[in-house]
């Protein structure tokens, strides 16, 4: 473990997205010095030239309030743009390593063997693509991973009030976790009602303090969200089924009436969640039930980014561990969306903190083949969608065999 901490620190250091981590230090800086995150403002007085003209934050307020957090205690104190860099993954590979212990842990609990365990906890420590979207590049899913994934299995432990306080705070910190909203709907059916009633009623209201009261308690502004709310809907990308807009129109936009596709994976995920068989209480078919929806969600929608792929990955790890998935499948998940990076320019922009040079090279170099690397990207996009819907299938075709209760 001490290796893949090293490992980490070093690409957290080095390393960034050009886009992201310029967007999350100044973020930083605005709730650290009490102004509203979500209206634009030129810092490049504060930090660089090259933070002028930059949009907003586009996540709800928790990832801002841990970033003003680590703004106070780093580049408050030290203004220095590598270190700033550094601290604002620390909590990300925090939750890298918490990841690889609860993995290793969920399948103890389901009756792996220490070997396969072990496999699994050393998986994620070095995955290469894990690595470079959360240390390197600086997102954050890995947090919003092992939230949803300890809400799961809080859940099969009947500990229903941490299990929908965790599932609130992993949607408040992004909201590709609400793949998991039906699945844990469709787990409760059958249960009384007041039971149902107050999981989903502790849900909500912790989604609500998360949401709006940092807008309520900090008086932030909330007219830009309101103006943008459906900005990750209107645009086509990534490593979705879309992705070949860009090719065609040279702009993510989707023209015309095609902004409705944007909004597929609402009835997709309903009728997924239709198709999961509800009654069966294992942790098994939860995290089967889980794995299935948030591909589904993924791939109905028109914007994928790269590390959003994170979320997912534990659930088909755990499941290729215990031989409920190919683990081909399990390759393909993660070593499709790091080439996918290359072509999409994303690995060259993480160059920017140490080796702006290197990057401009890198990006120039791109630019000089733009439409080869956008043909690239959509013959990478294609086998991981059919890895996509492979899984998605095996997971709600395989049999349900009703396990044991949970014996926290």
């Amino acid at each position: 473990m001490g290796i893949s901490v090293l490992l980490q620190l070093v690409l957290a250091l080095l390393f960034g997205h050009l886009y992201d981590i310029r967007i999350f230090m100044a973020t930083g800086y605005l709730v650290g010095t009490g102004q509203n995150p979500y209206i634009a403002q030129d810092l490049s007085t504060i930090f660089h030239p090259s933070f002028q003209g930059m949009t907003t934050v586009g996540y709800p307020p928790p990832w801002s309030l841990v970033l003003g957090l680590v703004y106070l205690l780093t580049y408050n104190n030290i203004p220095n743009l590598l270190l700033y860099n550094i601290a604002i993954k620390i909590p990300i590979i925090a939750a890298n390593i918490c990841l690889a212990f609860l993995v290793a842990h969920v399948l103890n609990r389901l009756g792996a063997d220490e070997g396969i365990s072990r496999r699994a906890w050393t998986f994620l420590l070095f995955n290469p693509f894990l690595l470079y979207a959360s240390s390197a590049w600086g997102q954050f899913d890995s947090i919003v991973a092992v939230l949803g994934l300890l809400a799961l299995v809080l859940l099969w432990e009947e500990r229903l009030s941490g299990s929908a306080i965790l599932l609130a705070l992993a949607i408040s910190f992004k909201p590709t976790a609400l793949a998991l909203i039906p699945v844990v709907l469709v787990y409760l059916r059958g249960r009384p009602f007041p039971v149902v009633l107050r999981f989903f009623a502790l849900f909500w209201v912790s989604a609500l303090l998360l949401f709006v009261g940092p807008f309520v308690i900090l008086r932030w502004d909330p007219t830009p969200i309101l103006q943008h709310w459906n900005a990750h809907f209107v645009v086509g990308g990534g490593l979705s089924f879309m992705t070949f807009v860009e090719l065609l129109r040279n702009s993510y936009e989707l023209p015309g009436l095609l902004w409705l596709v944007g909004w597929v994976w609402a009835p997709a995920l309903g009728i997924a969640a239709y198709a999961l068989k509800p009654g069966a209480r294992g942790l098994l078919n939860l995290l089967k039930n889980s794995a299935a929806l948030i591909l589904v969600f993924f791939l109905f929608r028109t914007w994928l980014s790269e590390p959003n792929v994170i979320l997912v990955l534990p659930l088909v790890l755990i499941l290729t561990s215990l031989g409920e998935l190919n683990p081909l499948a399990l390759t393909f998940i993660w070593v499709l969306p790091l080439v996918f990076s290359v072509f999409n320019t994303s690995l060259a922009q993480a160059f920017f903190p140490s080796m702006p040079d290197v990057m401009n090279r890198l990006l120039q170099l791109s630019d000089a083949f733009r439409t080869p690397g956008l043909v690239l990207r959509i013959v990478v996009v294609i086998p991981w969608l059919i890895t996509g819907w492979w899984i998605v299938m095996r997971c709600l075709r395989q049999r349900r065999v009703p396990e044991e209760g949970a014996q926290p």
